[in-house]
């Protein structure tokens, strides 16, 4: 292949919505074996989420630091009255509390609390590394995990149902903010704990889940561009 011909070498922005079960790592380098080129994605989506992940290929790369800083949309389903090591459903419930003296008017107010600036602490198990390794590696072994605070910002924090002991939602926060933590903090202001049931990225600033294809689709999308491409 003439790589001066590939559009995809040239740098081209690709609009992802990742399956569940993949990692963010997965799309890349299926996006990277099917274009031939350079590619990279704007922000991780953990394996067990779906939804909005932009990948950018070539000289498109570029752009990735200021895509990553650019908020973020999500709608999600949190259980309470349970929580789990990795604050999602990664690992088993480790502890059981009673929800069942929650009102709504409880959870939607504590859900306004949590709107603005704050310190939040990642989840235990988490892709952020602290001296060159990943936080989940040291939590799947057993070791002590040490996490210090960092600055976010949640902007919108709506419940749109409930349906106890689930909580549907959808959040607008800053970069770097963790859903799975947000949900812990949740359960533990309410008394009751919680955990992440469900995650659906929608929007990365100006871009949207709508506007996103399948990896089905922007594999056969590129095999049309690329004919040449096994």
């Amino acid at each position: 292949m003439n790589l001066s011909q590939n559009p995809f070498a040239a740098g081209m922005m690709l609009l992802v919505d990742k399956p569940v079960g993949w990692t963010s790592f997965d799309v890349v380098n299926k996006i990277r074996r099917l274009t031939h080129a350079k590619t990279g994605h704007s922000g991780t989506l953990d394996p067990l989420a779906t939804g909005l992940l932009i990948c950018c290929t070539g000289k498109k790369t570029r752009e990735l630091a200021s895509l990553q800083g650019l908020p973020k949309t999500y709608s999600g389903i949190l259980r309470l009255g349970a929580t789990t090591p990795s604050d999602d459903l990664e690992t088993e419930p480790d502890q059981h509390r009673p929800f069942e003296y929650l009102h709504e008017t409880d959870i939607i107010e504590m859900a306004q609390s949590f709107i603005g600036i704050q310190q939040q602490i990642p989840p235990m198990y988490a892709a952020i590394k602290k001296q060159g390794v990943p936080l989940y590696r040291q939590a799947r072994q057993g070791l002590p995990v040490e996490r210090e605070p960092r600055p976010i910002q949640i902007m919108r924090f709506d419940i749109t149902r409930i349906e106890m002991p689930f909580v549907h939602f959808e959040v607008t926060c800053s970069s770097g903010t963790y859903i799975r933590a947000l949900a812990r903090d949740m359960g533990e202001k309410l008394g009751c704990g919680a955990y992440l049931y469900a995650l659906r990225r929608l929007a990365i600033g100006p871009y949207h889940v709508q506007q996103a294809h399948t990896i089905q689709e922007w594999e056969r999308l590129i095999r049309q561009q690329l004919p040449s491409t096994s």
